[in-house]
């Protein structure tokens, strides 16, 4: 008995390509280049204008970003001098209260508001007769009333 043996048979798989074979060189620049130069141009301004717009969205997202922290900064400073001034409101008020309440003639003494303010000029003072003769002889410039 003989056995017979067939001979090997080829392998009928097909070769085995890289995934992007088949559009590897159907979008190569050169071979659009050459077969249409205005297309190629076209791509070309097509993706500055494309890095251009980016560039400038992060330039505008940065600035964007710069001025919402001064924004809420200076936010965050006008809340406190808000708060501030409703406490030195309320603070007035209760030493006003308490004056008002310890006064032994409430009826003479009146709140106080920006309407009923007396301004009264600053008091001469002797130049010369306090202090040291030096301090005598130097000029100091007046003041204004009401600062």
């Amino acid at each position: 008995m003989l056995a017979s043996v067939s001979p090997p048979q080829p392998s009928r798989r097909a070769p085995v390509r890289r995934s992007l074979e088949l559009i590897q060189g159907s979008l190569s620049p050169t071979r659009i280049a050459r077969r249409s130069p205005w297309l190629a141009g076209l791509h070309r301004a097509s993706d500055g204008a494309l890095v251009g717009l980016g560039l400038a969205m992060l330039g505008l997202s940065a600035l964007t970003l710069y001025w919402q922290s001064n924004w809420a900064r200076s936010y965050q400073e006008l809340e406190t001098s808000q708060v501030l001034e409703h406490r030195l409101q309320e603070a007035t008020a209760v030493l006003e209260q308490h004056h008002l309440g310890v006064a032994r003639t409430p009826g003479l003494v009146e709140p106080t508001s920006s309407e009923k303010l007396v301004y009264l000029p600053a008091p001469q003072a002797e130049v010369g007769q306090r202090g040291l003769p030096l301090l005598a002889s130097i000029q100091i410039d007046r003041i204004p009333p009401g600062y």
